[in-house]
């Protein structure tokens, strides 16, 4: 990890001391902030200055970097301290610092930054061959990657078991050196251990040579997660193991609290809830937060976790919480699903069965986290089936929105696919492939027969158990099969009666 340096810390307040002492002298009049008065809240300001410039990194450079990352890196801290004084300005009345004052020391001193920071990083600081698009754009040949596996098999380089435990330790701690090994054998030529944060490094491994492949590194940090995922995919054998580590949302929340002191802790988690939980998910903002980020350090729910590995073909076999990180155990047991258009926003589009077994896209509301739709199996096989045939304690559904299902504003958007002719109104619930796979096959043939419908007879006949469920739709199906409008008037009456009457809500 980068650390801070403490020469572009106290040129940084060379910088602040000298706009704040430019912007007094611009008139005569502005002299007076030059009397101790005034710098007792210019020194309020510069401990606020510094504290915001540590906490997104400002301090951090050490390589050349790009235009974006300098106005990221300098303006948005500076952004933030600003907001914090003009805050105290007005909450404790001093009212009397000038506007000018204020504005005019940080925009010169966001100025000046911008300068020496450029100059810095362009012409003190050599620049570094991006390795990873020169490996893409000309991948290695055959007898390169014989050479590659021929190295990793006699290098003399390869690191012995005690010093890798050593270097283990350094990276995570003792409890996840433990815990790393408990699962994998650090003697064993077949394991790689890396700390990483670029597919490059993996992809640079000989194929379906490590059984093994452990990452150091959250993978919070990593740009382009998936393409991280497939690559070490691609590199294991089939039920070759992957472990990794990252910090969960919840495990973000309880850090950022006690990191800062109390009410201050909470404005800076709202802000960091604002530009890594909600910008992502809309369209518009979702620039904005890349430009601001890079996508490093990004904010993931534990399901989200779990989403993307099943996405890129892993089935998780353990996980557990070490030295405040969330540890996951992985086997490869297929090919990447290479969703390059997952759902991750507010609106989303799910792959469902229709009819003649054809799928179709159903549009509604989020309320799991993303990529949760690829964790059903997953769920399965720890929560069994509750009554109506939801999954029992549920992590994927977020609280925030549970509300969202309780009432069918999630189902609204649903009314699109009425309107295109994927659904009728009265049917069958259009289903998941995995749940779909749940039903007998009688019931499978005779669904793939109609139209998957907005109103499924479940509201009508209130099934508790999968097993009443199916029966549930058989007696539909045979139904409309023989009177196709008395059946479809009979469910619509009496489903909106159980929804109106008996208060019947969707789980």
């Amino acid at each position: 990890m980068k650390r801070p340096k403490a020469g572009l810390i106290i040129i940084d307040l060379i910088i602040l001391s000298g706009a704040y002492i430019f912007t007094a002298g611009l008139k005569p009049v502005m002299a007076s902030y030059l009397s101790p008065k005034y710098l007792i809240g210019f020194g309020i300001t510069m401990v606020l200055w510094v504290i915001c410039s540590f906490y997104f990194k400002k301090y951090h450079i050490s390589r050349r970097e790009k235009a974006t990352f300098l106005i990221r890196n300098v303006a948005y801290p500076n952004l933030i301290a600003l907001a914090f004084v003009a805050f105290i300005i007005y909450a404790f009345n001093t009212t009397y610092f000038s506007r000018m004052m204020v504005f005019g020391t940080f925009g010169v001193a966001t100025v000046l930054e911008m300068i020496f920071l450029s100059l810095y990083t362009y012409l003190l600081v050599s620049p570094e061959y991006d390795v990873a698009s020169a490996f893409l754009d000309m991948p290695p040949t055959t007898r390169d990657k014989r050479k590659m596996k021929e190295a990793v098999i006699h290098s003399d380089l390869h690191v012995e078991a005690k010093y890798l435990r050593e270097a283990i330790i350094e990276e995570c701690g003792e409890k996840a050196d433990a815990y790393i090994e408990d699962h994998v054998n650090l003697e064993d030529k077949r394991t790689l251990v890396i700390s990483t944060l670029t597919r490059f490094n993996i992809l640079r491994q000989p194929e379906n040579h490590f059984e093994t492949i452990v990452n150091l590194r959250r993978i919070n940090d990593i740009q382009h997660l998936n393409r991280f995922f497939e690559a070490v995919n691609h590199k294991l054998p089939h039920e070759g193991r992957f472990i990794g580590c990252a910090e969960t949302a919840r495990q973000r929340l309880r850090r950022i609290l006690r990191k800062y002191p109390p009410v201050i802790n909470w404005i800076i988690y709202t802000l960091d809830y604002i530009v890594k939980r909600i910008f992502p998910k809309f369209y518009p903002t979702r620039w904005i937060y890349f430009f601001l980020t890079r996508g490093n350090n990004r904010v993931l729910t534990q399901a989200e976790i779990l989403g993307r590995l099943y996405a890129c073909g892993f089935e998780v076999t353990q996980e557990n919480f070490v030295n405040g990180l969330y540890f996951f155990v992985t086997k490869r047991i297929k090919e990447p699903a290479f969703d390059i258009n997952p759902t991750y926003g507010p609106f989303i589009k799910l792959k469902r069965v229709g009819k003649g077994g054809e799928y179709i896209k159903v549009y509604k509301l989020r309320t799991m986290y993303p990529y949760a739709e690829y964790l059903q199996d997953y769920v399965h096989k720890l929560n069994s089936l509750e009554n109506g045939g939801k999954f029992k304690n549920d992590f994927r559904v977020a609280r925030s929105r549970s509300f969202l299902r309780r009432l069918w504003i999630d189902e609204l958007p649903m009314i699109l696919n009425l309107f295109r002719g994927d659904l009728k109104l009265v049917g069958v619930r259009p289903l998941s492939q995995h749940y779909f796979d749940l039903y007998s096959k009688e019931l499978q043939e005779k669904r793939t027969k109609y139209k998957p419908g907005l109103i499924p007879p479940f509201y009508a006949d209130l099934p508790e158990t999968l097993e009443e469920i199916q029966e549930s739709e058989m007696r539909y199906l045979d139904s409309f099969e023989k009177r196709p409008f008395r059946t479809q008037w009979k469910y619509f009456w009496k489903a909106l009666k159980n929804i109106l009457f008996k208060k019947v809500r969707s789980a």
